[in-house]
């Protein structure tokens, strides 16, 4: 099947997946790596269609330093941010969400196609994390839960 990437977009106030972008390629290579990467971002910025001067954290993984990948970002209007050296907490929100969807959900699924697994994790986040999964940071509440509570007290 080869790669398959994803990219989630979290706000910082309510760690609410509000897109997602897959991406995928046959192959094994960095290049390959940086391709996937490059189409799961694109597709999740064409989703949500954020603002000018997001930020993009990631750690200091090849692919995040490549030059296609900033120039992406420059072109995105997108901000680079990296993950200071042997600091693994600066990047720790976006690491537990994606550990959180690989252990329920991932690892425990077997997919026949590329396909399959888009919908299927897609679905996962739709469906489950975003509306009903309660997280301890949100008070245990859902983040569309936490995002309705905030809304009515402004």
């Amino acid at each position: 099947m080869g790669f398959l990437g994803l990219v989630l977009l979290l706000p910082e106030t309510n760690e609410r997946a509000r897109a997602r972008g897959e991406g995928g390629r046959r192959g094994g290579a960095v290049r390959t790596a940086r391709l996937v990467l490059l189409q799961a971002l694109h597709r999740a910025l064409a989703t949500r269609q954020p603002l000018a001067g997001l930020f993009d954290h990631s750690d200091r993984a090849s692919q995040y330093c490549s030059d296609d990948y900033q120039r992406f970002l420059k072109w995105a209007g997108m901000i680079p941010s990296m993950s200071g050296k042997g600091n693994c907490h600066d990047n720790a929100m976006v690491e537990t969400g994606f550990k959180t969807i690989n252990s329920e959900w991932v690892w425990r699924a077997s997919f026949q196609t590329r396909r399959h697994a888009e919908i299927a994790i897609g679905r996962y986040i739709d469906d489950f994390y975003n509306p009903r999964r309660r997280l301890s940071a949100l008070g245990n509440r859902s983040p569309v839960a936490f995002e309705v509570a905030m809304a009515n007290t402004e």
